[in-house]
Order: structure tokens, then sequence, then C-alpha cells
């Protein structure tokens, strides 16, 4: 059922987790000496330079399958470029990680104290906002990490294939957007990653406990 409410909580940190993640990639190939992403303006914080449209939809209807627009990276520029592929890779979803924690601190102490200014009571809303980014960076990152291509995980996975295969298996990115979506429509994607996301979850509304 649609409920504003949560619409308009769940922006703030939808926007913040999409940005964050794409901004990672692009800084990690610059600190790996791929210029490319500086060259392309992927180097900012600003959402507008992120997002995707039917991603951010996605990301918004499911609140945990979503992507962005991918930063333009050239492994050419690496020193080691599978190596450093996979560092670049794992940078995106590690950033939501980060995030999931920072908002699972400020979820507890919103959801302990009560805040109020003038006659508004806003410690309510902002645990709702800060429960709901919990929630998107996790499955953001969960879903990444799916070793489909060409999601972030097909390409940290790519790292330890023989040789041999490794180009190989980067090709199937179409057909891997295609197994994506099928499964995601037969509802076997939310089989799979919610339990990891609810479980992630907890862990991270625990070890952020602080009251």
């Amino acid at each position: 059922m649609f409920d504003l409410k949560v619409l308009i909580f769940l922006t703030p940190p939808l926007l913040l987790a999409l940005t964050v993640h794409e901004f990672s990639h692009g800084l990690a190939a610059y600190m790996l000496g791929d210029p490319t992403p500086k060259l392309a303006g992927r180097l900012s914080l600003n959402p507008l330079k992120h997002l995707d449209p039917l991603g951010t939809i996605a990301l918004f209807i499911t609140q945990a399958i979503g992507w962005a627009k991918p930063v333009p990276i050239n492994p050419m520029n690496f020193k080691n470029p599978w190596r450093d592929m996979a560092i670049v890779s794992v940078a995106g979803p590690l950033s939501n990680l980060v995030l999931a924690f920072i908002f699972g601190f400020f979820f507890n102490i919103f959801d302990s104290l009560k805040i109020i200014i003038g006659s508004l009571e806003i410690s309510a809303p902002l645990a709702l906002m800060c429960y709901l980014g919990v929630k998107i960076n996790i499955g953001l990152g969960v879903f990444n990490l799916l070793p489909i291509p060409p999601l972030d995980g097909s390409k940290i996975l790519v790292k330890f294939l023989p040789p041999s295969l490794r180009a190989d298996y980067l090709k199937f990115e179409l057909i891997g957007f295609l197994v994506i979506i099928l499964l995601a429509v037969t509802g076997l994607l939310s089989v799979i990653i919610y339990p990891v996301i609810s479980t992630l979850s907890n862990i991270v509304f625990t070890l952020t406990k602080v009251f």
C-alpha cells in the first residue's frame, strides 16, 4: 500500500545511498590511477550526476533492489587491472555498509530520545528516516554483491577465477541483466536477498545501540 510518509522519509537516505555508492566507485578508481571518473564529472556528491531513472524507481519500490548510472572506468589505467577492478567494485557496497552503521547509530539515538522543537516532536520522523536508511543501504549493498554480471559482485568474483575464464565471464553482462529481471519478476530474488538484508539490518541495529 502506498504510504506518502514513508516515501517522503525514504527519499533522503535513498539518494544518499545511490550517490555515495557511485562516488565511492569513482574515488577508488581515481586513487588507483584512473582519471576517467573525474574527467566524466562523477567525483561528485550531487545525486543528479549519478541517478538512473529506472534503477532509482526500482529502489523506491523494493527498498532493496536498485542501481545508479555506472561510473565510467578504464582498467587500462590501473597497475594491476583485475585486482584494482575488484577493489573499485567492493568500494560501492562497502560505502553502503558504512552508511548503514551511521544511520543505525542515529536511529538508536532518535528512537530512545524525545526531541521536541517548538510543539513538534521530531525524533520519531528522524528515527523512521534512519531506519529506512539502514534498510536501503544494506539492501543496495547486498544486491550489488550478487555475483551476476554486471553487478559489483561479478567484478569481485572475476579476480579469483582462472585467467582464462575472466574475460568470457564478464561477457555475460546482457544475459546477467536478463537473469536479474527474471529473478525479480518470479520473486526468487526477494527470497534470496531479503533474509540476508533482514539479518544484517538486525546486526547493525544491535551493534549501534548506544542506550
